[in-house]
């Protein structure tokens, strides 16, 4: 029996995210330049939006580009900029074709107009979808974001619409980029590291972790429903102990 098969779909993450990591690496195991592990990698992440639609799970988000990432060659960023577009342009009628609303998180500001503007054509076009909501983090940091939130609730302090007794943990979440989204259940980080990348660092707070030594271009559906099936193993506390959830 598959793990597809094992699968508890009463009991499904209802929001997956995704570190995919390892591109570079399988591009010089197979002895090719970095660019092509990241197109081999696009393969990976439509498989994974396939894989997610088979089951029935409503978020996906996906570390694509941290703000890290500028500081690589810049032909690498050039090449992974480029990337971005043409497949932005080319999934656009299988995102709409399979309900999946696009979405994107990040300082895209810093992106180069060309992908400002293609980002915000395919997310208006597919707004209205609601099988399944991608989402992908491009020139993202964890901390920026947590920065950036705490920076418009000064403002908003100093301009008397909010009270600093008035934060809390809610208020907060609401000024992050991801606001419309609830928080990951599962977070999986591919290509055998142990590290959050400062990637959600606020949203994963009860997220379960899930690591994978496959290389992210190898990565495919039955490893997906692998770690969902691994997930649906686990008890879930969130603080509490096992007799009162029982």
């Amino acid at each position: 029996m598959g793990f597809k098969e094992q699968i508890d779909t009463d009991r499904l993450p209802g929001h997956i995210a995704i570190i995919m990591d390892g591109n570079g690496r399988w591009a010089k195991s197979h002895g090719k330049f970095r660019a092509f592990g990241h197109e081999s990698g696009v393969l990976s992440l439509v498989d994974i939006v396939e894989g997610c639609l088979d089951v029935g799970i409503k978020y996906l988000t996906v570390y694509a580009f941290s703000t890290e990432n500028w500081s690589r060659p810049a032909e690498e960023v050039n090449a992974l900029m480029e990337l971005l577009i043409s497949t932005i342009n080319k999934e656009a009628e299988t995102l709409n074709r399979n309900k999946v609303k696009l979405n994107a998180i990040g300082n895209l500001t810093s992106l180069p107009q060309k992908c400002i503007d293609d980002l915000a054509n395919v997310m208006e076009t597919t707004s209205g979808n609601d099988r399944c909501t991608l989402t992908i983090a491009l020139s993202y940091s964890a901390k920026w974001e947590i920065t950036e939130a705490a920076k418009r609730l000064i403002a908003k302090v100093q301009s008397a619409e909010l009270t600093p007794d008035e934060i809390n943990e809610d208020v907060f979440a609401s000024q992050l980029t991801t606001a419309s989204l609830p928080d990951p259940e599962l977070l999986i980080r591919t290509s055998g590291e142990y590290r959050i990348s400062n990637f959600l660092l606020w949203q994963i707070a009860y997220t379960e972790l899930y690591f994978t030594e496959t290389l992210w271009p190898d990565f495919r559906k039955e490893h997906l429903f692998e770690a969902i099936v691994d997930y649906q193993r686990r008890e879930r506390r969130f603080g509490k102990t096992s007799e009162q959830l029982n």
